[in-house]
């Protein structure tokens, strides 16, 4: 028990950068007092003294805001940083290594009883706030975004965000040029280059990004079509497009497509410029 102790707090100090001292660790780490009442009570769920690992489940859960049912599985090493608002169900499985963030859910999504929450593999990171639901595999070193919601297996080594869960793809050696060229194209048509940047891995965003490129790609072709139309006598594309303004999604309720410049951006969203 002793030797489990010290290889917890060593954990800590593997993956939180805000950890001191050991005697820090040992009295201020509700992620750890979680975890230690939670293998007490486990013994006792096992030996049937189901009411009394019961009891303690919820004394945990009253000093560390951690919910841990005595029936879930849990591996060695496993961290909950900062720990308030997690819960896991009592067929959930995790594996060593874990690190759970605060505000996590492994829950069901049937009444049915037996196997109904996930199983966690081997170094999984879970956001904060994400939800991993239903009798479902994550794989190892697999990730889960903050804020999402999985209810679909995620394989080892890959990457889960958004609502409900999609898989990141693995980039290629031409990412860092097509990132590039989307901030690019985003800046032409006015839009915030956020949306299609590489430190924002949401697959909506880079779809937009695809979409963009071809607005793009149509928007050339169609150029030089009047260029060339026009050069034998044709007239068309003689008049401009109109342009789009804040006022034409003031009733959207989605993020507006904002003007070109940086600094029409700025005065646009900051009105003392």
């Amino acid at each position: 028990m002793i030797e489990r102790i010290k290889e917890d707090i060593k954990s800590v100090f593997h993956r939180d950068p805000a950890a001191r001292t050991t005697f820090e660790v040992l009295t201020n780490y509700p992620g750890l007092h979680a975890l230690w009442l939670h293998r007490v009570a486990h013994k006792l769920w096992r030996n049937n003294l189901k009411w009394l690992a019961r009891t303690l489940s919820t004394l945990g859960r009253w000093l560390t805001g951690v919910e841990i049912h005595p029936g879930a599985t849990l591996g060695r090493r496993v961290f909950i940083d900062h720990g308030m608002g997690v819960v896991i169900g009592e067929t959930a499985e995790v594996g060593d290594d874990v690190t759970l963030y605060h505000g996590v859910t492994l829950g069901g999504t049937s009444w049915n009883a037996g196997k109904r929450h996930p199983t966690l593999g081997d170094n999984v990171v879970i956001g904060a706030g994400a939800k991993v639901l239903g009798p479902i595999t994550i794989g190892k070193n697999a990730k889960v975004g903050s804020n999402s919601v999985v209810v679909k297996d995620v394989p080892a080594n890959a990457t889960a965000v958004g609502i409900p869960g999609r898989i990141i793809p693995a980039g290629d050696a031409t990412k860092e040029d097509k990132n590039s060229a989307r901030e690019h194209i985003a800046e032409k048509f006015g839009f915030d280059a956020y949306a299609v940047s590489p430190d924002n891995p949401d697959p909506v965003a880079n779809a937009m990004g695809v979409m963009l490129e071809h607005m793009h790609l149509m928007d050339s072709k169609v150029e030089e079509m009047c260029k060339v139309i026009q050069s034998m006598g044709g007239e068309v594309c003689s008049k401009d497009l109109n342009a789009l303004t804040l006022d034409d999604f003031a009733e959207t309720g989605i993020s507006p497509v904002v003007p070109v410049s940086k600094k029409a951006q700025q005065e646009a969203f900051d009105p003392k410029i």
